[in-house]
């Protein structure tokens, strides 16, 4: 009985770590810029276009969807690498045309802090069957260019503008780090582009006050040691090592200093808290136990938002109980349609 215990409690401890990382960051960004044009093309690193990334993974596919990677260049010559599943999809390059109103909406996920756009390899050929789905490798994440700038909150929410310029009816699905991101994006550039907003197990500045960790002490004295730590407690459920291995690889990729620039951010945990309540548009706010009280607040003060609690899933709970979120979010982008 020790045994499982004490690993039970070394995984909530890191992720606990993790959360308060991400909300306990202090000061306040700056204004809008002009939307930049974005260019999707199908050319990630080696010009890949076949199913099979640029490093030699296989993406997942699925009858009547075609998966592959594409590119989007910032308004800052950064090269953003993405996985793009569409229904039926014809053979060339990935495309971004605009959107007639009324058009079918197109999802975009943004995964969490140094994870890759593959965490999300469950969504993309359920809701790729049915709406074109963009995973997002953020910038220096997964196979996006790795620059010396911009893991800030404003570049990255000015990254996002750059993915969603041509799209219309966005369905917006920020996880972790990459809700705060897409919480940056509402603040910045508005909602005009959007169909809804997901968050997803992340804090959105409500009470209760994350307690102060030791994650980036942590961070510069093992690196390797406890983001291997960190990759294996985000899940709740055993997973293959081989994957375990990969995210960890990933995440490494980034360099030290970068990553906890991401951790860092400086907008008050009440900034997050501000942004939600003020957004006028569909939000939902899915969450495991660590975020439940914050959850509680958001509904509470603003009562429109939909929020789904899944009880006995980790951090990443749309690896854990995949079927159910690919559910809960299509039945959600339905209800919105």
């Amino acid at each position: 009985m020790g045994a499982p215990a004490s690993r039970s409690a070394r995984r909530a401890a890191l992720l606990h770590a993790a959360a308060a990382g991400l909300a306990l960051a202090a000061g306040v960004g700056g204004g809008a810029r002009a939307e930049a044009g974005a260019v999707i093309d199908g050319s990630a690193g080696g010009g890949v276009d076949d199913g099979v990334d640029d490093r030699g993974a296989v993406l997942p596919q699925a009858p009547g969807v075609r998966t592959r990677r594409a590119s989007v260049v910032t308004d800052d010559g950064v090269r953003l690498s993405l996985i793009d599943s569409s229904p039926d999809a014809g053979p060339g390059p990935a495309s971004a045309p605009a959107a007639a109103p009324g058009a079918a909406p197109t999802i975009v996920l943004v995964p969490g802090w140094c994870m890759p756009a593959t965490i999300w390899r469950a969504q993309l050929p359920v809701l790729g069957a049915r709406w074109r789905t963009l995973a997002l490798d953020p910038r220096g994440q997964g196979q996006s260019q790795i620059p010396a700038t911009g893991y800030t909150a404003d570049r990255r929410a000015d990254d996002l503008r750059d993915v969603l310029a041509g799209l219309e009816r966005v369905v917006l699905v920020g996880w972790s780090l990459g809700a705060l991101d897409a919480l940056q994006y509402v603040h910045r550039h508005g909602r005009q582009r959007l169909l809804g907003v997901m968050l997803v197990d992340s804090s959105v500045g409500e009470p209760p006050v994350p307690k102060a960790s030791d994650f980036t002490a942590r961070l510069r004295k093992a690196r390797a040691a406890t983001i291997d730590d960190f990759v294996r407690a985000i899940f709740a459920h055993p997973q293959p090592e081989a994957d375990l291995r990969a995210l960890r690889d990933a995440a490494l990729r980034m360099p030290l200093e970068d990553s906890i620039a991401l951790l860092s951010y400086v907008q008050p945990r009440e900034h997050w808290r501000a942004v939600a309540l003020s957004y006028d548009g569909p939000l939902a706010y899915v969450v495991t136990p660590q975020f439940e009280e914050q959850a509680r607040h958001l509904v509470a003060e603003r009562p429109a938002t939909r929020v789904e609690l899944f009880e006995h899933a980790g951090h990443a709970l749309f690896v854990d109980e995949a079927p159910r979120f690919n559910r809960l979010l299509s039945g959600w982008i339905d209800a919105l349609a």
